[in-house]
């Protein structure tokens, strides 16, 4: 596959042969795999982690809003960080950071322990989720492939770390703290090559002479970075609220537990397929414009055939909902493809996704005040499909092929 249109080389070429093709390659699917666990993890065990540390519901529910604002409040220092230490640096202490907090988390006995060390866990994925596209970016030759090995192994280990969570406490010996502290061992394993990574780049004195610099605009006026602030923002809302919330839809509507669990689980396979397709769809067209209507188009009809026949053909709504949620792999890809210079590449990733998060965060809030508010769905889902509009209207806009450094100049 050869390099697209959308990520020309650039001044930063040379530094590309600093870091080989493999350990590269190697480096982005560790780490990959290691941004989502520690987060997706802790759903599944929820209850036997409240019965082990005396959790109130109040304390549990800021467990599972740590996620959302982490990414967003952490990712938002992410730029700052590499420009003092560059950004594999970055990228590896975040790393260690996921370690620490995993591992430290499931020896505590105290609530408040347990949250902070989580929420450093967390930020350590923050800064992975920011500055990884723009290493992509600016270390490989072959940023598409590589950009899919990154979306794919994002959505493979938020899956394993739910799939995963509840048999690791049933087989392991100490339940719940082990199966947590499995993550923290896996993510011990990404620390080696981006160690090994930053190693090599603090023994070349040209990559350290070059480090981020800020854009000669503000993000803000760039049409593109707001628009895929916003297709961000928007589809993951939709993913948190369809993790959190889907399955009491669906049992509410006549759908045995089980099964609202295994679709589920089916719109985050789906998932998979989307983070291995979307890359390379947005290097070979310079107009995807129809795979942002098709988005919307099949979010909305995911939440009106749940709305209006939700027994009559579950799996079909929930097929319209995980191919929509291509729309997450597109959005990331979309960092790299709608930027040439990597220093704009990490000012936009940590634009993007941290007001992203923020506003992701706040959708499973809303839903179940709106849902405490009517005791139905009716009005959740009408206004969910009003958002697969927004989102439409948000991709269109950066389905344009357009440059952020262009627009930013």
């Amino acid at each position: 596959m050869t390099d697209e249109p959308n990520s020309p080389a650039g001044p930063t070429s040379p530094h590309r042969e600093l870091v080989g093709p493999a350990l590269a390659l190697l480096g982005v699917a560790l780490i990959a795999l290691n941004l989502r666990p520690g987060a997706s993890s802790v759903g599944p065990l929820l209850q036997e982690i409240r019965g082990g540390l005396g959790m109130s519901g109040t304390v549990a529910g800021v467990i599972t809003a740590l996620p959302g604002l982490c990414f967003g409040l952490i990712g938002a220092v992410a730029v700052r960080l590499a420009r003092r230490v560059g950004m594999s640096a970055g990228i590896a202490l975040g790393t260690l950071a996921v370690v620490v907090g995993l591992l430290a988390r499931s020896l505590v006995d105290s609530a408040g322990a347990f949250i902070g060390l989580t929420a450093l866990a967390l930020a350590g994925m923050a800064l992975g989720n920011v500055l990884v596209p723009a290493w992509i970016k600016r270390h490989t030759g072959r940023p598409v492939m590589v950009m899919t090995v990154y979306s794919t192994g994002l959505t493979v280990g938020g899956s394993l770390g739910a799939l995963l969570a509840a048999p690791l406490a049933v087989r392991l010996t100490d339940g719940w703290r082990s199966s947590l502290a499995v993550w923290g061992l896996v993510a011990l394993v990404a620390v080696v090559p981006w160690a090994l990574i930053t190693l090599r780049e603090r023994r070349d004195p040209g990559d350290h002479a070059t480090p981020i610099e800020a854009p000669s605009g503000r993000l803000s006026s760039s049409p593109t970075a707001v628009a895929l602030t916003a297709l961000f923002g928007i589809q993951s809302m939709n993913a948190y609220v369809q993790f959190g919330w889907l399955p009491q839809v669906l049992r509410d509507a006549g759908i045995s537990t089980v099964q609202s669990g295994v679709l589920l689980s089916f719109i985050a396979a789906l998932g998979i397929i989307g983070g291995l397709v979307m890359p390379s769809v947005i290097a070979r067209h310079h107009d995807i414009s129809p795979v942002m209507w098709a988005f919307g188009a099949l979010l909305i009809a995911g939440y009106l055939g749940i709305l209006l026949a939700p027994a009559a053909a579950p799996w079909l709504w929930c097929l319209c909902l995980g191919v929509s949620g291509f729309a997450f792999p597109t959005a990331i890809a979309l960092i790299a493809a709608r930027t040439r210079h990597p220093a704009v590449t990490a000012q936009l990733s940590g634009f993007v996704q941290p007001i992203g998060y923020l506003l992701a965060a706040m959708g499973p809030f809303a839903v179940g005040i709106l849902h405490d508010l009517t005791g139905g769905w009716t009005l959740i889902l009408v206004l969910l499909m009003v958002s697969g509009l927004l989102m439409t209207a948000a991709g269109l806009r950066c389905a344009r092929h357009s440059f952020v450094d262009d627009e930013i100049s």
